[in-house]
């Protein structure tokens, strides 16, 4: 029986707002307010019947596209690049399961659209569009796709990818190392997914560079709601075992002590696992080896609590090919801004990385062969977040809860902008909200991504762009 395919038949996007309640640091940046690309895509089947499906990412700027150039401009040219995607993916002619067209769009349609983008970028003198943000700008629309494609066909985003609906097997998408033994002819995506879903997964709280550790450092500007500001207070309230630490990577010092600053608070108050986030900062394994060499020595409680190490080096593995072994000799070393697609993974492997941490905002399609190319060659798996708000929480912590991450998930919007998920956790109240250091799924039912409402429980404005058979074209 062939594969049910799809065509995509109208696009709608619209940009959406959010301010934060206290600053999120990336790198030599701060986080204070971050615009959601919300895209509704529409798809005909070969019966002629018709469905739309929802997706939505925050335009993180300053994770996306680090650079001395103003928020501003680059802001402007993220949105900029959304809309002419949204035009692309209205003009994309071809049918397909969603993996196919997720996958074809990714490498060709997306990599000519930013040639293009750049091109003129730089006939003007400005600076290019990372990869990077092209890929989380991209994102939106590939969700949108899995979710509208899980809508026509009544299953669910996972369910699309089950043999009985996909027939289509990984040698056709994936290209092992030669190095490895591993063979994908023949081998289903699903045979990397777990057998059943998990409607429960630990959530990691990030302890931010200017997050207040404790009373000595409140300034006054903290905000005055029923949200926790000190550390230890997000402990208890949210019954947090796992906290991932934002260090600087350029100040041995400041990171070593931060690191031991939060471990000697937490592990009294029951937590269980760290991790050390160094931002790209990092140029030479050598700053990361005197840390975790020095916390052994001093700390070897802490040290045995740091599970893995996440992304001390700089993101393009391509421009930057350092050997990492000594590192991942001592902790196992997470790719994370560099693990764009899986060919980038398997470059990472051969420098010595032993990890992924996906993101949903590299696009469902790319995490989903990321996760497959990972395990084969056996790398672990993490689920992070892009501090995901509103509807981008949901595919996030799906994703993380049919895959055998390390430990859980990443979930933080709830840290820095609780409010802007008001009303979707009208519908999914354990998703918003950590409990007993857990988020709960089990509101997620249905076809596509199972937003069961939240999709339409929030009333939008006009949308920014609305094209083809999309409402309002």
């Amino acid at each position: 029986m062939p594969n049910p395919t799809c065509r995509i038949t109208g696009v709608a996007l619209w940009f959406l707002p959010v301010t934060t309640r206290v600053p999120l640091k990336f790198g030599t940046e701060a986080l204070t307010s971050v615009t959601c690309a919300r895209v509704r895509l529409t798809v005909q089947g070969p019966d002629g019947r018709s469905a739309s499906g929802w997706g939505e990412t925050p335009l993180s700027v300053q994770w996306v596209w680090p650079s001395p150039m103003p928020y501003a401009p680059r802001h402007q040219a993220l949105q900029e690049f959304c809309r002419r995607l949204a035009q692309a993916w209205n003009a994309f002619d071809e049918s397909g399961h969603p993996m196919r067209l997720g996958n074809a769009f990714n490498d060709s349609e997306l990599t000519r659209l930013q040639a293009r983008f750049n091109t003129e970028r730089s006939a003007t003198g400005l600076e290019p569009l990372p990869h990077l943000a092209a890929l989380v700008c991209n994102s939106a629309f590939d969700i949108a796709l899995h979710d509208a494609f899980g809508q026509l066909l009544g299953q669910t985003a996972f369910g699309i990818l089950q043999p009985g609906v996909w027939t289509e097997t990984l040698d056709q998408y994936l290209t092992p190392s030669t190095d490895s033994g591993v063979c994908f002819q023949g081998q289903p995506l699903s045979r990397f997914l777990l057998p059943e879903r998990r409607n429960s997964l630990e959530a990691w709280h990030l302890v931010g560079g200017l997050d207040p550790i404790d009373a000595s450092e409140l300034n006054g500007s903290e905000p005055h709601d029923d949200h926790p500001v000190l550390l230890a207070d997000w402990i208890v309230r949210d019954g947090l075992r796992c906290l991932k630490i934002k260090l600087r990577g350029n100040d041995a010092d400041w990171d070593y002590q931060r690191l031991v600053r939060v471990g000697r608070l937490g592990l009294p108050l029951g937590v269980t696992d760290l991790t050390a986030d160094f931002n790209c900062t990092v140029r030479d394994p050598a700053y990361v080896c005197g840390i975790l060499d020095q916390l052994e020595h001093d700390h070897p409680d802490l040290s045995r609590a740091l599970t893995y190490v996440e992304q001390p080096f700089p993101y393009d593995l391509e421009a930057h090919p350092i050997p990492v072994h000594e590192v991942s000799r001592r902790k196992p070393l997470f790719l994370d801004e560099s693990a764009h697609d899986w060919r980038l993974v398997r470059l990472g492997r051969e420098l010595g990385w032993t990890g992924v941490a996906l993101k949903t905002c590299k696009t469902q399609t790319g995490a989903l062969l990321s996760a497959a190319w990972a395990q084969a060659h056996g790398l672990q798996l993490m689920v992070q977040d892009l501090t995901n708000p509103r509807l981008a929480q949901i595919p996030h912590c799906l994703l993380a809860a049919h895959l055998p991450t390390l430990r859980g998930v990443e979930t933080n919007a709830m840290q820095f902008y609780p409010a802007a998920s008001d009303l979707e956790a009208t519908v999914h109240p354990g998703l918003y909200r950590r409990r007993d250091g857990r988020v709960d799924l089990t509101t997620l039912t249905g076809a596509g991504f199972g937003y069961a409402g939240a999709e339409t429980v929030r009333e939008l404005p006009a949308p920014a762009m609305a094209l083809g058979d999309a409402p309002g074209a």
